[in-house]
Formats: structure tokens, sequence, C-alpha cells
């Protein structure tokens, strides 16, 4: 089959995970091509493995003071009506001229329209119908959001492929809100992780940080290169993809943009994130307690967070909270702290595998 990702570009938790389908897709045979923008488009230039088309995005997220702003993002998006316009018709095109079979749509939204006008099986990646932030959980705005982007999911796609664990153990439980008529459209196919990711011996030599690549994060970064000064004996192994971090020392090491996380991780005695789904899976896979540094406006993180918490994987705290003194304490906490094993649940749930299967179903 010839299959279109069309990924959303926003950060790289999308481009990440599809790529990785997208890996294991091409080794079962099919052929993979993707459509993206922004540090998604330029993440996926980077992987070489790919037919790659700049298409346009449909949302732009923006922050303030470090944190999603939904006065900004709504303000920067005054467009979308011809954003998505200009997307439907440029992702039509590449589906009629590169003879599509497939699409898989990674919180893409016009592109699955533009599928559905010309017959082709859309697939849409998500883990989330429902949204909630920790500083306004019942919103007017965010049920008003989540009703449209609920009826677009029981809609467009032949099924909605959750990268996820099927519950009980599902890590985004707290970003879904299905109706039971609709629960056979859901598919909860398990993490999508690199085959590669089973190669990597786990240590514990250090705190490894990745904020994800968002610009506004930045303040966050020189919190713990100051916690870094206080704590000479540990090493702090430090990403993003964005400039400004701050200045390298003997302990505090940083990176921008690197092929893989994966040997960082695993050596890793604590990890911090910022709560998104992609880099939980990968932090859990390698049995590492979390701190999440979580961005309370933001409409998936805190839930995420809720449920590491719950499973006692992690630590979360909110960022419009947080000092130097209480990020240094998380660290010391984690350090202490032996999550629960899920071999077994990577083992037996494993979204690459379970994507494709669905995906070949409906050539059948």
């Amino acid at each position: 089959m010839r299959i279109l990702f069309v990924v959303c570009g926003e950060g790289l938790g999308h481009a990440s995970r599809s790529t990785k389908l997208a890996k294991y897709l091409q080794k079962q045979g099919h052929t993979c091509l993707f459509a993206a923008y922004a540090k998604g488009y330029s993440f996926i230039k980077k992987q070489g493995d790919f037919e790659l088309f700049e298409t346009c995005r449909e949302v732009t997220l923006e922050g303030d003071g470090g944190y999603f702003d939904l006065a900004k993002t709504v303000s920067s998006s005054i467009g979308i009506p011809k954003a998505l316009l200009k997307s439907f018709f440029g992702i039509r095109k590449i589906l009629k001229n590169k003879n599509i079979d497939v699409l898989i749509c990674d919180t893409m939204f016009a592109a699955g329209v533009a599928a559905k006008t010309l017959g082709i099986p859309v697939f849409f990646i998500t883990n989330q119908n429902h949204f909630s932030s920790l500083a306004f959980p019942d919103a007017v705005y965010w049920k008003l959001f989540g009703a449209v982007i609920g009826r677009y999911l029981v809609t467009i796609p032949k099924a909605v492929l959750v990268p996820d664990f099927a519950e009980p153990n599902t890590v985004s439980e707290f970003n879904f809100d299905i109706k039971e008529k609709h629960k056979n459209k859901f598919r909860f196919i398990g993490p999508i992780l690199d085959d590669d990711i089973k190669s990597h011996q786990t240590s514990r030599e250090s705190v490894f940080a990745s904020f994800g690549g968002e610009p506004f994060k930045m303040p966050m970064y020189a919190m713990l290169k100051e916690i870094a000064e206080e704590k000479k004996d540990i090493l702090f192994e430090v990403f993003s993809t964005s400039p400004g971090l701050p200045k390298e020392s003997s302990n505090f090491k940083t990176s921008e943009y690197i092929q893989s996380l994966y040997p960082h991780m695993a050596k890793a005695s604590v990890t911090i994130l910022h709560g998104g789904l992609t880099t939980l899976h990968e932090s859990l896979y390698f049995n590492k307690p979390v701190i999440m540094i979580i961005d309370p406006y933001h409409p998936e993180q805190g839930n995420n967070g809720l449920k590491i918490e719950k499973m006692s994987a992690g630590i979360m705290i909110r960022g419009d909270t947080i000092t130097k003194e209480i990020l240094s304490g998380a660290i010391d906490r984690a350090l202490e702290m032996k999550p629960v094993s899920l071999t077994h649940l990577f083992e037996e749930q494993n979204g690459c595998i379970n994507a494709c299967r669905i995906i070949e179903e409906t050539q059948k």
C-alpha cells in the first residue's frame, strides 16, 4: 500500500510517533509518504527515510511565560477557515498525484475530509477526544471544542488509532469520554515505539530532562540549570530543539536535535518531562520514575499527569506554582521511587503491530 501520513507540526510528539509507525509499516512492505509543517516537518526531514511534502498548519499553539495560552492561540489561529481550505486542497492534490491508498492523520483534520471525498480510507491517530485543563477543568470552551472534535472522530475516519494501552492501563484515560455506541470506533492499539528500544540496557547515571520543542518552555530549563549547580554529584542531560538552552557545565549537558533519545533515557535515574504521551510511554518502558512539569492551562498534560500519579509512576508539579526548591525536592523524592514494571504490557500491546493489522484489513 501507498500510505500518506499528514502530521501536526506543533511540537515533536506527533511527528515522533508517526515516523515510528511508518518505519514499521515500511518494513512490512508498504510505502510511506509524509506531509507536515514547522517543527514536525523539520524532524521528519532529518529522518531521511520518507518522501516529504510541506503543508500548512491548521492551528498555531502559543504560550505566555512558559504556559499554553488559549487567547493567544485563538488570536494566532484567526485564519483557521482559510488554513483548513488550503490544507484540504493541498492534501487532496497529493492524494491524487501520488496514488495514495490509505491516509493516516495525526491530529490534522482537513486532510481526512479530503481523503473522504476521494473514497480513500482514513485513520486518525490521537490520544484525546475530551479536553480539560488543571486550571479550568470545567471550562465551556473545552467542552465545545471536544464536541466538535468528537463528532469529527466518529464520522470521518474508519477508525481512531489510540497509541496507548487498553483500559485499565490507559495513560491517557482522563483524556477520553467515549460513548458506548462509539467504542468500536476507538482502537487502543498500544504505545508506538521503535523496535530498537529493546536494545538499550538500562542504568542509573543521570537526570534526563526534555520539556518539548516549544520555545516558551525555556524558563524551566534555566531553573534546572540552577539546581544542577547545587547538585554537583548528579549529571543532568537536557534536550530541546529550541534555541536558548543555558550554557553547559561539568554536570549539565545540553543537546538540540539527536536521532534518538532512547540511549539517554535508558541510563537515567529520573526523567523530567512535560506530560506528553509519547515520552511518558518511553519513560515507563525503561521503568524510570518521571517528574512531570505540567502546564496547568494545557488541555492534555494535566490529565496524563493525574493518571501517572495514580499508577505511582511519577510526580506531577503544576508549572504555575513551581519553584527551584519544589523541583529540587521532587528530584530527591523521584530518585527514591521504584515504579512497577510494565514490561508485560509493552510486550502484549505493540502499537505498530496492531496498527498495521488494522490498516491492512481495509485492503482485504
